[in-house]
């Protein structure tokens, strides 16, 4: 991997994965450059930093589900490293998440999933409706139970962003506040990437981390695109009335089929989230989506009746066709990519750095190995696999 006397690694995009990527390829002794116009204020800025291998382990996703576990395990880690060389907390909290149901078809749906996730080993103690108040008071008296997800946490996503930020700057990382135009492709390898404002940036390896524009980058062979695309996510942020009452964990909700999650927040803010929808490249902040959003949370617990509605976000996450991700080597000498991780970017982030890093320092282009194995993106090489990735509809978790 030289230089080409520009940056051993370029990085296309500034989210949680490419600034994870970046700062562990720095610290590995690699000279590494970020593009992106805005880092850190993608889809990683709207979410809110969930950590949930057990919430998140849906049916027909068990290669998934033992990857975010794998991922949820090197968090401490992670946390403990990233505030070192930051100097700055990322709040990472290892309360576990309270899941509730609002109605016995609720209920019913969440028993079916923990009798699925005891299957894959994931822990959860089910509660009964008194047991859930005991644990958190401020829930509705009209809850049908729930249990008690150990294996899952948050992080606060924003300090977080800082925080990468920051360890990237201290590492050497070049933050290029443009786009890339088009990677730079010459005698069947990468040379480096144009960037719109018109620069050429040389660079030994390109890592695509642009989220769900990932395969909307000019000058890569088509069977070489990661076949993702946006799936638009909302979250409110509540702020709570001075000396009030907060939960004491992350609680998640089925609400009447509909999945709804409060995160709270030592600063008095509540982070409720998250809708998905198919609706291309759009941000717009529906009024529609808004008020399902404060319906269910207020199902949940009826004291957010008092609270003040001090932000809405709108992100678009990657999704790709089975809405997994996409990480390593592609058949083109030099290109990466790091994308598809759907609803959990941050989850993954830790782990997919580490992989790719791997990959870089590795001279041996051959099989693939490691937790990403079942995750490469030559399985979506088929025409009919990737035209796939323009009509899925995801799942929502």
């Amino acid at each position: 991997m030289g230089s080409n006397a520009g940056a051993d690694v370029l990085v296309v995009g500034g989210g949680v994965i490419g600034l994870s990527i970046a700062w562990e390829a720095a610290s590995a002794g690699m000279s590494v450059s970020v593009v992106d116009p805005r880092p850190g204020r993608g889809a990683t800025w709207a979410a809110a930093g969930m950590l949930a291998p057990v919430g998140e382990a849906n049916f027909g996703e068990e290669a998934l589900t033992l990857l975010n576990i794998e991922a949820a395990l090197s968090w401490p880690g992670f946390a403990e490293a990233l505030e070192a060389a930051s100097g700055r907390s990322v709040a990472y909290v290892a309360g576990g998440t309270l899941l509730v149901a609002v109605d016995p078809s609720d209920r019913a749906a969440t028993d079916d999933l923990l009798e699925y996730r005891a299957q894959l080993g994931l822990t959860a103690q089910r509660l009964s409706s008194k047991e859930c108040r005991e644990l958190e008071p401020l829930l509705s008296p009209g809850i049908h139970g729930g249990a008690d997800l150990v294996g899952d946490h948050q992080v606060d996503n924003r300090r977080l962003v800082d925080a990468l930020l920051s360890a990237c700057r201290a590492t050497g990382v070049e933050l290029i506040a443009d786009e890339v135009a088009e990677v730079e492709v010459g005698a069947g390898r990468v040379l480096g990437v144009t960037l719109y404002q018109g620069n050429r940036r040389p660079a030994g390896t390109v890592v695509v981390a642009a989220g769900c524009r990932s395969g909307r980058i000019g000058g890569i062979p088509a069977p070489m695109l990661p076949p993702v695309r946006p799936v638009k996510g909302l979250t409110l942020r509540l702020l709570a009335p001075v000396g009030a009452a907060a939960l004491h964990r992350t609680v998640r909700g089925l609400v009447h089929g509909r999945n709804c999650y409060l995160v709270p927040r030592a600063d008095r803010t509540m982070v409720v989230g998250a809708t998905v929808e198919e609706r291309g490249f759009d941000l717009a902040v529906l009024a529609g989506p808004v008020s399902d959003l404060l319906d269910d949370a207020r199902r949940l617990v009826p004291s957010l009746e008092d609270y003040e509605l001090a932000e809405t976000a709108t992100g678009l996450r990657p999704g790709s066709p089975d809405n997994a991700p996409v990480v390593g080597r592609t058949g083109l000498d030099g290109l990466l990519v790091a994308t598809g991780h759907y609803r959990n970017g941050i989850l993954l982030a830790p782990i997919t750095a580490a992989e790719v890093v791997r990959l870089l320092r590795s001279a041996d282009p051959g099989g693939h190995e490691g937790p990403f194995a079942a995750f490469g993106p030559d399985r979506f090489s088929s025409a009919a696999q990737r035209a796939a990735a323009t009509t899925s509809t995801g799942a929502d978790h």
